[in-house]
């Protein structure tokens, strides 16, 4: 791989990459400077005049993560350097960075980590086909054909790809589908905080950091929503590099590489990722001196403010009074025409998906209360209340349980307005709705756990039940409060982002003329902090936010979206509930449990150094032996050397071993048994239904057991059968119709005799089989108590086991012929239906069945 890089990133086209990033940085560098010092003014302003808008209700957890990791466990991991599957151990920590190590020992002895994946811009990739579909976009002309792994076989059904669109691509797999489910939850709740890698506690650096970037774009022509805004600054920068570099890059190289299509597509994959690399790292360098540069000149800054505050204020106001009347009748005709129409049904998209997420985040919230109150009913102590509260104080951050209300956001679609609005994709949305469900799930616990914890402090001897349920009321008061302040603003900033980008395109060419002439109207000493293109942008946000308040105000009276009217401010409603929010965090299992918590690894060995709690359980597999040891490092056969259907042989191997370990007591033994002893008493229906539950591999497993008990089937079998010949035609087609419970399984004497003639020779295989697999629901009934004790109950005892007989061999031919075929097993509805008239016969008494039972073991003796 070095040898290929270094082939291809030359002297040269390492220089190109230099200049490329240098000159973006440069002009960053410039818009930030000047960004800086808006942003450090409108700051000291906001902190001097204050801020509206309602208090939220909730507490916030000021530490969410402290002391805690999200997950870790064992799967496969392709490796790029052999070209082989590994098994490797992953331990996520607070960051949501992906470390992944040779082995679990490796972990707890507190080796370095074989790699390091940092899962900002990454989407997490569930089939091959996705994966092959998006790396044809990577290089025009080079297309795979769909449905085929570009160059690398997955040694599972389950794999979990890692996609980039400039940095390397990692592959997982896993063994079941469940494993599967649990570890894309995973991976993608760490691409979802890792993406919102802006802190928004720096009310300084991060405006000035994201409208610098924003008006470069602008400045190249990119007005819309970016989907590569993510991750932390030196990762957006290098993003924005290689927006422009890469296709660059890609004209000089490509022509270059050899090799077949699959070879090809891997390789400009490694050469993008050092590109990327090395991008990154220059960007950081420089990002890090234009940072450090400006907060040297920040004191200087804060004096001039504070000392002009006021005149800085007056000279704005005038300003942008002489911009709004320029730019306020072309916004309101472009307002009009273009926007107005599209507000609502932009609303309404947006509404459905994001209040269905909150809502399930409020019905999780109440579902884990009430279950760990019904837990406590019975058996509450303060021992199991740590318990459960330690598992539930880190409910927001739990992924797999949060996955149900993610889900229901990821169902948001713009179609339609995309193209119109330049919105490149719902994600930026999708992700931040998420992003503000898992902070208010987290306010919610971390509210309820303060106000619990101080319930149990003031009221001992009350009762624990009662004193949860007051405590899960109040928050639910509370959530539904802040939530809907939180979704009102969502929905006003979507908008925004929206519209603003589009009507700042179309107002712009015909405006921007004119910005010399208004920078003349600003002191030379304040000009610094009053930037024209800033005041342009918020004449035009005020122009449509006016718009955008009224739509949003409309449907807060809308009782579907379940949302407080702006006239509605809860103040004051707890005083000091704000006082509990500075008490240090709440130890449950310290105070309560006994003890703390410490990770708990995938064979239940409790590590003695480390005492980090884990977030996520471990996977919990039934009847599935330990496929990834961590004392060693197992290795997966390569691509030649899997075939392509050793997945599904794998897979109906596991099946086969899953279900031979499910025989229930009933041995084959006992099975042959039965079959020879024939007592015809009624059968419980329990014991038909553990009968018919196990399965055709079993059947098979069963079959060649006993010889001894087979012959004695035949000669009972034959008895029976020579016994309906003589019996058999002195009984009328009426009789049968009245005493028979089966009517469709009567035939003729001679039709009887032929099938028993044919058949008598796979009658044990049959007779092992019937009550064994379950397959054939006729075999149950044949036991059943006849109401008659005469020739005639012979005879229709015969007809029906050659009956049974027949479809039971007929069913064992097909299952030879296809042993994956379910085609054979009939459902629990048609078992009902068949079962249905033979209700009457089985209500008789028990001196009949004895007098049955009797009569019919005599008319067998003399016979033989």
């Amino acid at each position: 791989m070095g040898d290929l890089i270094s082939t291809h990133l030359d002297e040269g086209k390492r220089e190109v990459i230099t200049a490329r990033t240098g000159e973006l940085m440069g002009e960053f560098g410039r818009l930030y400077e000047q960004q800086y010092a808006v942003a450090l003014f409108n700051k000291m302003r906001y902190d001097i005049e204050g801020g509206g808008g309602p208090q939220p209700q909730l507490l916030h957890r000021k530490v969410p993560l402290q002391n805690k990791s999200i997950f870790s466990g064992a799967l496969f991991q392709y490796l790029e350097e052999n070209k082989k599957w590994r098994n490797r151990f992953l331990f996520i920590p607070d960051t949501y960075n992906i470390n992944y190590f040779e082995n679990k020992q490796a972990h707890e002895r507190g080796l370095h980590p074989k790699g390091t994946i940092n899962c900002a811009g990454y989407k997490v990739l569930t089939s091959m086909e996705e994966y092959t579909e998006l790396l044809n976009t990577s290089l025009p002309g080079v297309k795979a054909k769909l449905g085929t792994s570009p160059f690398l076989k997955c040694a599972t059904q389950f794999p979990l790809i890692l996609w980039h669109p400039y940095a390397r691509h990692y592959y997982f797999c896993v063994m079941t589908e469940k494993e599967q489910q649990k570890w894309n939850a995973v991976f993608q709740d760490c691409v979802r905080h890792t993406n919102n890698g802006l802190p928004e506690e720096c009310k300084v650096q991060t405006p000035a950091f994201t409208d610098a970037v924003r008006l470069y774009r602008q400045t190249h022509g990119h007005y819309g929503t970016w989907d590569m805004m993510c991750g932390t600054p030196p990762q957006i920068l290098a993003n924005l590099v290689m927006e422009t570099l890469l296709p660059e890059m890609r004209d000089l190289i490509t022509p270059k590489l050899k090799g077949k299509m699959h070879e090809r597509q891997r390789n400009w994959m490694l050469i993008s990722d050092a590109v990327y690399r090395l991008v990154q790292s220059q960007a950081q360098a420089q990002y890090e001196a234009i940072v450090q540069s400006s907060e040297a000149g920040r004191p200087p800054l804060e004096t001039t403010i504070r000392t002009d505050m006021d005149q800085i204020i007056t000279s704005k106001e005038h300003v942008t009074s002489k911009i709004r009347a320029l730019v306020l009748p072309k916004a309101e005709k472009l307002l009009k025409v273009s926007i107005q129409p599209y507000i609502s049904s932009i609303l309404d998209a947006l509404m459905e998906p994001t209040s269905r997420g909150f809502f399930e985040v409020r019905d999780l919230f109440f579902r884990e209360l009430v279950d760990m109150s019904k837990n406590l009913f019975n058996d509450g102590n303060k021992e199991k209340l740590g318990e459960h509260m330690e598992k539930i104080s880190m409910l927001a951050f739990h992924p797999v349980k949060m996955q149900s209300c993610y889900e229901k956001v990821e169902s948001l679609s713009l179609e339609g307005l995309q193209q119109r609005f330049d919105v490149s994709s719902p994600s930026v949305f999708v992700q931040r709705a998420q992003i503000l469900m898992r902070e208010q799930m987290d306010d919610a616990v971390y509210t309820f756990e303060q106000l619990l914890h101080q319930s149990l402090e003031e009221k001992e001897g009350e009762d624990l039940c009662k004193t949860i349920q007051r405590c899960q009321d109040r928050v639910i008061k509370k959530f539904d409060y802040d939530s809907s302040t939180v979704r009102k603003k969502f929905f006003r900033e979507a908008l925004l982002q929206i519209f603003i980008p589009y009507m700042l395109k179309q107002l712009s060419p015909s405006c921007s003329s004119e910005f010399p002439r208004f920078q003349e109207l600003i002191f030379e000493d304040f000009s610094r902090f009053i930037l024209v293109e800033n005041i342009f942008e918020e004449v035009v946000l005020h122009t449509v936010m006016k718009d955008i308040m009224m739509a949003v105000k409309e449907v807060a009276v809308q009782r579907r979206h379940n949302l407080y009217r702006d006239s509605i401010v809860l103040t004051n409603s707890d005083p000091n509930l704000h006082l509990l929010g500075d008490n240090p965090p709440i130890d449950w299992t310290g105070e309560d449990g006994g003890g703390q918590e410490e990770v708990v690894g995938e064979d239940g060995e409790t590590p003695k150094r480390r005492r980090i709690k884990q977030v996520v359980s471990m996977i919990q597999l039934e009847n599935i032996a330990p496929f990834l040891p961590n004392e060693s490092c197992l290795e997966v056969p390569a691509v030649e050397d899997i075939p392509e259907e050793e997945t599904e042989g794998r897979t109906d191997a596991s099946t086969c071993q899953a279900s031979l370990k499910q025989v229930p007591n009933g041995t084959k033994e006992d099975v042959n048994k039965n079959e020879v002893e024939e007592t015809p008493s009624v059968m419980k229906k329990s014991t038909l239904k553990e009968e018919t539950e196990v399965t055709h591999v079993v059947v098979e497993e069963t079959i060649p057991q006993d010889t001894q008990g087979n012959s004695a089937i035949e000669e009972i079998e034959n008895a029976v059968q020579e016994e309906g010949h003589e019996q058999g035609g002195t009984v009328t087609q009426e009789n049968v119709a009245e005493s028979s419970p089966l009517k469709e399984e009567t035939v003729d004497d001679s039709e009887t005799a032929d099938i028993c003639d044919e058949e008598v020779d796979l009658t044990p295989v049959c007779q092992v089989e019937m009550p064994a697999s379950g397959t054939n629901k006729d075999a149950p009934s044949s036991t059943e108590e006849k109401p008659s004790g005469s020739p005639l109950a012979d005879q229709q005892e015969t007809n029906h086991i050659t009956e049974s007989t027949k479809d039971t061999h007929s069913e064992t031919e097909c299952n030879s012929l296809s042993p994956h075929d379910d085609s054979g097993f009939q459902s629990p509805a048609n078992e009902v239906e068949r079962e249905e008239p033979q209700t009457g016969n089985e209500a008789c008494s028990d001196s009949e069945m004895g007098e049955d039972t009797a009569k019919k073991d005599d008319a067998l003796v003399d016979h033989q």
